[in-house]
């Protein structure tokens, strides 16, 4: 294939990559989007995906094909080995072993599963991944594919798909601080209080400070410049900060109506009464005896006897306080039973 150059315009200043987490990382992106990746006009060998600098990726895939030459194979690398030998160590025995386990788990046939990590490249109008490691995986019951399958859409929504902000000015800096000091603000008051529910005129007031305290700087030569009013943007603030709670599970509401009611997730006392019958009913079937029930089953369940508005983050929240509390205990990653 044919590497496709990205545009000068768009693409970020090196200078600032480094401020992009995932340019350090090995990225878990899906193969179709490795091969759709634009490289950069300023480095060779950096690519962009959603304007991501790209260096390395981790992928998890089946062997398709094979190409083979007579001293090794394309996806294939050597280890090396010290000559030095000292006592009780035997150097032929040990080079046998050595490259038994290595014809064992780096000599793949079509059909196996191989996970490899590595730069990307393009060479000969082909994309390819330059492996650091790779290794045949043993996955008799799909659980490694299963688990790199649900992680990856995750990583998607949090990250890959996630413009990186890579020039956050001043303004910008201003108001990240403030909706993480109105988050912080909310949290507090509902955990000292021990609020169960409560609307957000309720606690619009707690963050007037932080309107109140916002610079308001202009030259005098600059004309007064219309924008929001600080009722505005209160009412704003006071929405995003109600928005990250939502996100983090701390809040939730059960019915979406006119009337905004939310509802503290750990102070929810139904909630957590629902999500307990729930597991202990499930658990006692052929099904769920002996692992438990999985979170998504039991979110599934909430959200038909309860409330559709449960979010996973939110139900984690109420599994953790109903474990603290010896109502339920978890069997394995991410399965829990009653006790």
């Amino acid at each position: 294939m044919q590497a496709a150059a990205m545009d000068p315009a768009e693409e970020p200043p090196s200078m600032l990559w480094g401020l992009d987490p995932v340019f350090s990382a090995f990225a878990r992106l899906y193969i179709r989007d490795i091969l759709e990746m634009t490289e950069s006009t300023q480095v060779p060998g950096i690519y962009f995906y959603n304007l991501h600098p790209i260096s390395k990726v981790d992928v998890l895939g089946t062997v398709v094909y094979k190409r083979e030459r007579e001293d090794f194979f394309c996806y294939g690398a050597g280890a090396q080995l010290s000559a030095a030998a000292q006592g009780g160590f035997e150097p032929v025995a040990e080079l046998q072993k050595l490259r038994r386990a290595q014809r064992t788990r780096c000599h793949l046939e079509i059909g196996e599963l191989l996970r490899v990590r590595g730069p990307v490249k393009t060479s000969r109008q082909q994309r390819e991944i330059k492996a650091s490691t790779y290794y045949k995986v043993s996955d008799p019951v799909m659980a490694v594919q299963i688990s790199w399958m649900m992680e990856a859409p995750q990583l998607y929504r949090q990250c890959y798909d996630k413009a990186p902000q890579l020039e956050p000015d001043a303004a910008g800096d201003s108001a990240v601080s403030s909706l993480s000091r109105a988050t912080k603000i909310l949290k507090d008051f509902l955990k000292q209080k021990s609020v169960s529910r409560f609307r957000p005129y309720d606690v619009q007031d707690l963050l007037q400070p932080l309107i109140s305290s916002q610079p308001q700087a202009a030259s005098a030569d600059q004309e007064p410049v219309a924008g929001p009013s600080a009722c505005q943007q209160l009412r704003q603030l006071l929405k995003e900060a109600l928005q990250i709670l939502q996100d983090e599970g701390a809040v939730y509401r059960k019915v979406k109506s006119q009337d905004e009611v939310y509802l503290v997730t750990v102070q929810d006392k139904d909630l957590l009464v629902a999500v307990k019958d729930i597991i202990r009913e499930d658990s006692r079937r052929e099904k769920y005896v002996e692992k438990g029930c999985h979170v998504l089953h039991i979110l599934s369940a909430v959200r038909q006897r309860y409330s559709l508005n449960v979010s996973r983050a939110a139900l984690e929240l109420v599994l953790k306080t109903l474990e603290c509390n010896s109502d339920i205990i978890s069997t394995s990653d991410s399965h829990y039973t009653a006790i």
